[in-house]
């Protein structure tokens, strides 16, 4: 499984829930939020998702993001 890393304004337990439903819409990934990071790494598990479908979907939600 391929490990993808993003730089995020995913800074708190609220928006995590806030963006749950969006990243839990995406088959085929595993991923986490450590919001205790100053740079609030989202990091995704896939073997077929690219990472430009990841950075549009937070994008979408209304956070930056930027891969790392």
């Amino acid at each position: 499984m391929n490990t993808i890393q993003f730089k995020t304004s995913i800074n708190c337990g609220s928006c995590v829930r806030m963006i749950t439903p969006t990243l839990d819409a995406i088959e085929h990934i595993n991923w986490s939020v450590d919001t205790a990071h100053p740079d609030k790494v989202l990091t995704v598990k896939t073997d077929t998702i690219e990472a430009t479908q990841i950075i549009n979907a937070v994008s979408s939600a209304g956070f930056e993001i930027e891969q790392i």
